[in-house]
């Protein structure tokens, strides 16, 4: 990634949560407590699938490769941010701040191609049961995986070569929780409408084209359901959607405010609860969605507590 050499700083200040002083150990402890709750949920639920040869199907290996994910997507940012919980400085590189918004919005961008990935996969077991087995196979499952994390870390790469070239001649304080593409941008010392323009278009096909996808698959879904004759059947194939349905609505919701919008000025404190939301809650949310209301999964974790006590 080459640097502009009319760049002149050479570090940044994340400003994180100003005045907060005060309450500065409080917040280190809930948000180290939820790291810690976000790493033992997702090692749990990737654990149990992995270990489990019945859950090698292709719904659970998507939800496996979430939780791999989230912890990858989590570790992008938080130990930064409680480490500025302790340091007064909360100072990073300039390079180390692009690196650390490339990885972020990589590892987010494939969460958003996996999301859109199990709605197919819950489309083609419920609209063609028949053909589900031969159509989506646990081969094919991983190979969409894999695909997923492909695209997710080569499509922000347009975006971060052109704001890395911008010159940054001061102010360098990063009015944000983390180092992001909007707090940057307000930063640079030139005109920034191209950048504004790119990061919006890529940012509408993003996320706009797999929130059509999975809302015509669960259009899809919703007919094929209701036609089923019984309640207990009706049920059985909502469930095994809802959980699903939890996790995008609340990713894609704030993700969308975020970065769909042409302009590089932003509500500082919106735009902080928001990136908590999902780049905090939703890996802590994720692992307990799926497991409570997962049956499969929780009678696996429950298997895996009574072996490992030797019950």
């Amino acid at each position: 990634m080459e640097v502009s050499n009319q760049t002149t700083v050479m570090e940044f200040i994340i400003a994180g949560f100003p005045g907060i002083q005060d309450i500065r150990p409080l917040l280190f402890m809930l948000l180290f407590l939820t790291y810690l709750l976000i790493i033992t949920g997702n090692i749990t639920v990737f654990t149990v699938i992995w270990n489990q040869p019945r859950l090698h199907a292709p719904m659970y290996i998507f939800i496996g490769v979430l939780s791999f994910l989230e912890l990858w997507y989590t570790a992008v940012t938080i130990p930064k941010m409680l480490y500025n919980l302790l340091d007064a400085t909360r100072i990073i590189s300039f390079r180390g701040c692009f690196i650390q918004t490339y990885f972020f919005h990589a590892l987010g961008i494939t969460e958003i191609l996996l999301l859109t990935s199990m709605a197919y996969d819950r489309y083609l077991a419920i609209c063609i049961p028949l053909h589900y087995p031969t159509l989506m196979t646990s081969t094919f499952g991983l190979k969409l995986a894999a695909s997923c994390w492909l695209c997710g870390f080569l499509y922000p790469l347009p975006e971060i070569i052109l704001i890395s070239r911008l010159p940054f001649c001061g102010p360098n304080v990063i009015d944000h929780i983390f180092c992001d593409l909007p707090p940057l941008l307000s930063l640079a010392c030139t005109d920034t409408s191209l950048n504004v323009f790119v990061d919006f278009i890529l940012n509408v096909f993003l996320l706009l084209g797999p929130c059509l996808f999975i809302l015509l698959s669960y259009i899809m879904i919703i007919q094929t359901v209701l036609r089923i004759k019984t309640s207990e059947g009706r049920k059985k194939a909502f469930s095994t959607c809802g959980s699903h349905l939890i996790v995008v609505t609340l990713f894609f919701s704030t993700t969308s405010f975020m970065y769909v919008r042409l302009t590089k000025t932003y509500s500082l404190t919106y735009d902080r609860l928001l990136s908590v939301v999902y780049s905090v809650l939703t890996p802590l949310l994720n692992p307990i969605i799926y497991s409570l209301r997962n049956k499969e999964i929780r009678e696996a974790i429950w298997k895996m507590m009574v072996g490992g006590l030797g019950l």
